[in-house]
This record gives C-alpha cells, structure tokens and sequence, in this order.
C-alpha cells in the first residue's frame, strides 16, 4: 500500500458531478459528492451522480464526508450517498443547512446522520491524519478549501474559489489559515481548473453595478431579474438596489425561496421582512401587477428560463409579463440549456418587452483565472499538483499555467475518473491501476437510479411513440370479448391512417387466434408475439419503432 492514494468518482474531464477521495493509512476521506445535470437527449433524468459502488464495499473504512461548499455540484448527491454511507458529514454552517434541506425534501431524517459544522478555527483528527479548513471567495457562503495533513505530507484540496478583493468580509478569503497550511510540506495540490483557460485575475465587474444602477433608475414600474438561485452575491446586489430605490421584494421559486430563507438565518442575504411581498395567484380581482415591486425569478440551471417562458405567455399562476416591465437576464446559459435560454430570450423581444440582457464576460463564473491559480500554487509551492473540476480542456488549460511557473510534465499529473495516483516518499509510486467508475441517472420520483432498458423506452418514446393495444379476453372458453382498441400516443395521428390501423388489428386477431387454440395461454408468449410480429409490421410500414404495449384483459366469464 502507497502512502497516499488519490482518485476521483467524479469531476474529472466533466462540469460537475464531483467526488474525489484521499486514502491513507487504510482510512478514506470522501471530498465532496455532487451532482451534474443532464443533456437534453437523457429523457426525464433529473440528475447524475457518481457511481460510489467502490465506497459502499468499503464504507466501514469511510472516516467522513467533507464538503467544500454549497452548490450541487459539491453536495447534491450527499441524500443518496447518505442512504448508503452513513458516514459524518464535516461542512461549513451554512453548507449543512443546505445539506438538511436536501435531506427533508428526500423525505430523509436529519437526526438519523452525523452533521458537524467546521470552520478555520477548527481542527479534525482522524488518528495520524489532521484536516484543516480555510475559507475562500466563492459565489456562496462559507465556502472552504481543506488541508489533510499526513505521516507523508499535507494534501490540500482547492475546489471553487478566486483571490477577490471586492467582495464583503463574509466572503473574504482567510489568508492568515491559508499562510499557515503553506509552511507545510504540501506533497499535492488539488485545484480546480474551470477557469483555467481567463488570464489575470477573477474579480467582481463594475460594469455589472452600473448596468443593475441605470436599470432600476430608468425603470418606471415592475422590475423582473432572473438570477441563478445559489447566486448569493450578486441576488444581494440586486436586493440592494431594490431597497434603494424603496422597492419592495418578491421572490418566486420554491427552492429558491427555501436557499434565501437559509441565508436570510445566517445573516448572509438582507431583506427587511416590511419589504417582502407575499404573492397571491392571479385571478380577475388580482393581478400582482405590483409597480413599485422587483421580482426575483430564481432558480437551477433551466429553471428561472422556464418561469419566464411562462410568464410571458400569461401560464403563471403568480405574475403575467407586460410591455411596461422591465426584465434583466441575470442568467447566462449553462451546458445543456442554451436552446431554451435562446428560445427565452427571443420570445421576450417579440413580446416587444424591456429587456437588459446582461453580457456573460460580465457575469463570469466566480471560479480561479490563471492568476489565482498561479497565485495558490506561489503560496503553497506542492511538490504535485492535480487538476480537477473540470473538462478536458480545462484540466489542459490548469497544466500550461503550471508549466509557466516551473512544474515540469512529471509533476503535473492529469487524472480521469477512477484513475488511482499512489504516491511514496514523494514520488509517484503508480497510476496504472483503476476503479470502476461512471454515472447513476436519477429520476427525482424513483428512489433507484434509471437502468439502461428504462432510458432506451424513454429515447424510443421521444422519438417513435408509443401503441396500446387493448382486447378483453375470456381465457376460460378461448374466446375474444370485445373489438380491439388501438391507442397511439406520439405515433400517428389515428383519424388519417385508419388502414394502418386496422392492419394492427387484423395482427392481432390472428395472433390471437393461434394462442387462444392452445390447451393453456402462455400470457408472456402471447404479448411477446404481439410486440415482435406488430412491431414488425409498423416499422414495414412507417419506417418507425413505437413501444407496442399490449393489454390483454382476462375477463373469466361463466
């Protein structure tokens, strides 16, 4: 067994979904556990998580859970991790509070697991290994990097962060901790890559302040702003401007709501509860046209795009957009939603609205440019540093802004998930080695992750459609009771293709003739034959594949 031993589950040639774990002295630290969201063709998947098979088979060896910060990225699959792993779970104050948040809304008992908040100030010891925590500047609250220290050296962990200066102390980073980690002997830095590929440095925009000022100051009546929900800087920017101009405040979206009420406990959002406005569904005595008002539209990735599709074609049960609203997109388009981001923003200019949208160079990811990263790895000086939280491209990017400081190719060390890197004595030991690894879809109404034959009826059904056909039969005197009913959803439009229709049905009723003449009906032999031989059928005539759902009614009548 090496010293230390590092692999990812998760996070690495991908945006999301990230899980990394230490393993030391036959003790594993699981850093972070978090969720990606689908492409469009992953037809009614919610979210995907890692495949932490690996973890179950050794989960009495799983010291805890530490989680960086807040964003689902890090701490979706915490629930579903939980469910098997009921491990410790080390976070900041307000990360935990999202954490049993997610927990309630998967109807999950926050006293059944072991929640413990940390900061900078405190220290974990796990026999001889020692964790540390230090927070940095991110988008979010109580965001954290951590440093693990060993027998064999200290490894920190650097996920999400910048070197921000104009950000409120609550956001700071906490270089005092961080000067103190850096007289260690860091062996390996593990830092993220997403903003690898943007020079200088990441810092707050004022061209954002400006543009949000001249908005609210010109708008004569309601102000809508869509915005990302765990976006908490830049949702207080706005609250801000709201006060100051006497505005009052309406939030819509149901997570969202419950992200800005955690936030509002902890001090991190300020929202006077006089300029709350507390929504009510529309109806012909009430409008919500609220003039004086600033809607907060919020939400996940598609989420605050949606809620606006629905506005502005008067859906919504809470707000119905006008031409005297001012709309500001707060939203830039994340993979996976930018058809509907366009089809959004094309729908409100033909609604002949006012809207500011906000350009994505000025609404930035608050994530590390190449001067941040040059500037930890300056201060730490690892003997390895490891790219993560990234794409190919990213984790690319992260390796030349190394090279530029000294790191050679040996000490710059670019893993794929379930890639195991063993390190000894201060060299790497072997990287050949690998855990099976890969992504568990989840459907938010199943509890078990979507098998592959699930996925394939659902690509099918998006594609083909789906046929039903129904017959009630009386097994006992092998007779057929009833005409057979055909019904076609996303298929073919019944009225205008009645000749194919009846052909299904004369299938069937000779099928059926030859099942019904044996001593016993074979039900699974029966509907086999009728998906394989009507199946058959349909695609010799159509040149499509529908799901043949037969529905065979045994009536047993005397």
């Amino acid at each position: 067994m090496s010293d230390i031993r590092l692999f990812a589950l998760g996070g690495l040639g991908e945006n999301g979904k990230n899980m990394y774990c230490l393993d030391v002295n036959n003790k594993l630290f699981v850093l972070d556990a978090g969720l990606k969201y689908p492409s469009m063709d992953l037809y009614g998947v919610d979210s995907i998580i890692p495949d932490f098979s690996y973890l179950e088979r050794n989960k009495e060896r799983v010291v805890g859970i530490f989680l960086s910060h807040g964003h689902e990225d890090h701490i979706g699959a915490v629930p579903k991790l939980l469910k098997s792993i009921n491990a410790p779970v080390y976070g900041s104050n307000f990360t935990l509070e999202l954490v049993k948040d997610a927990l309630k809304e998967s109807n999950m008992t926050i006293s059944d697991y072991q929640l413990f908040t940390v900061d900078s100030k405190k220290v974990m010891t796990f026999d001889d290994v020692t964790v540390d925590f230090y927070e940095v500047t991110h988008s979010i609250p109580e965001a954290l990097g951590m440093a693990f220290n060993t027998p064999y050296g200290t490894v920190v962990y650097a996920p999400d962060y910048s070197f921000d200066q104009n950000v409120s102390k609550q956001y700071r980073t906490n270089f005092k901790k961080l000067s103190t980690i850096a007289s260690r002997d860091v062996v390996a830095l593990m830092t993220e890559s997403l903003g690898a590929e943007n020079s200088g440095y990441t810092h707050s925009k004022n061209a954002l302040d400006h543009i949000l000022n001249q908005t609210f100051y010109s708008a004569k009546n309601r102000i809508i702003v869509s915005a990302f929900s765990t976006d908490l800087v830049r949702i207080q920017k706005v609250i801000d401007l709201a006060l100051k101009y006497d505005r009052n405040i309406a939030i819509i979206g149901r997570k969202t709501q419950r992200t800005i009420d955690i936030a509002i406990n902890n001090g991190y959002l300020k929202i006077p509860k006089d300029k709350l406005e507390i929504l009510k569904f529309i109806s012909e005595d009430n409008k919500n046209e609220l003039k004086n008002t600033l809607v907060l539209v919020a939400g996940d990735r598609h989420e605050p795009f949606y809620m606006l599709q629905r506005m502005v074609k008067k859906q919504d049960r809470l707000i119905h957009i006008t031409k005297d609203d001012t709309i500001i997109l707060m939203t830039p388009p994340v993979p996976g939603t930018e058809k509907i981001a366009a089809q959004t923003v094309d729908l409100l200019y033909r609604f002949d609205t006012n809207v500011v949208k906000i350009d994505k160079k000025i609404l930035q990811p608050a994530h590390a440019s190449s001067e941040d990263i040059k500037l930890l790895i300056n201060i730490l000086d690892p003997k390895f540093i490891l790219p993560i939280i990234g794409e190919d491209r990213h984790q690319i990017a992260l390796k030349k802004v190394a090279k530029q400081l000294g790191y050679t190719d040996d000490q710059i060390i670019i893993l794929e998930n379930g890639q195991i890197l063993d390190l000894e004595n201060n060299t790497v030991l072997n990287m050949s080695q690998k855990l099976s690894s890969g992504d568990l879809l989840v459907d938010g109404i199943l509890d078990d992750d979507l098998s592959d034959v699930v996925m394939r009826d659902r690509e099918i059904l998006a594609q083909d459609g789906a046929m039903l056909i129904i017959c009630n039969l009386d097994a006992r005197h092998k007779k057929i009771m009833t005409g057979v009913e055909i019904v076609s959803r996303g298929f073919v439009f019944m009225k205008e293709n009645e000749d194919l229709i009846q052909g299904v049905k004369d299938k069937f009723l000779n099928i059926a003739k030859e099942e019904l003449q044996e001593k016993y009906i074979n039900w699974r032999q029966f509907k086999d034959r009728v998906k394989k031989d009507i199946g058959r059928y349909l695609y010799y005539k159509t040149k499509r594949n529908p799901i043949i759902i037969p529905v065979l009614i045994d009536t047993q009548l005397n």
